[in-house]
C-alpha cells in the first residue's frame, strides 16, 4: 500500500500529487478497476494470452533492433 510522509512545510497539493503518482506506480488504481466486475475465466485466459503475445513481440523487436545495429 503506497504511503507518503508529509513535512510541516509541505503543500497539500504537492503531497496529493506524490501520493497519486506512487499509487499509480504500485498499480492500485488499475487493480481496483480490474476487480470492479466479474471476469469470466475464458476471457481472463484470452487477455493473458494476448498480453503474453504482446510481450513476446516486444522482446523479439528489441532483439532484432540489437542484431541489426552496425558498430
Amino acid at each position: 500500500m503506497p504511503g507518503i510522509r508529509i513535512e510541516h512545510d509541505d503543500d497539500f497539493d504537492m503531497a496529493l500529487r506524490r501520493f497519486r503518482k506512487q499509487s499509480e506506480r504500485a498499480g492500485v488504481i488499475s487493480e481496483c478497476r480490474r476487480r470492479e466486475a466479474y471476469e469470466k475465466p475464458s476471457i481472463a485466459a484470452k487477455r493473458k494470452a494476448a498480453a503474453a503475445q504482446k510481450r513476446l513481440r516486444k522482446r523479439l523487436r528489441r532483439v532484432r533492433m540489437r542484431e541489426s545495429r552496425e558498430y
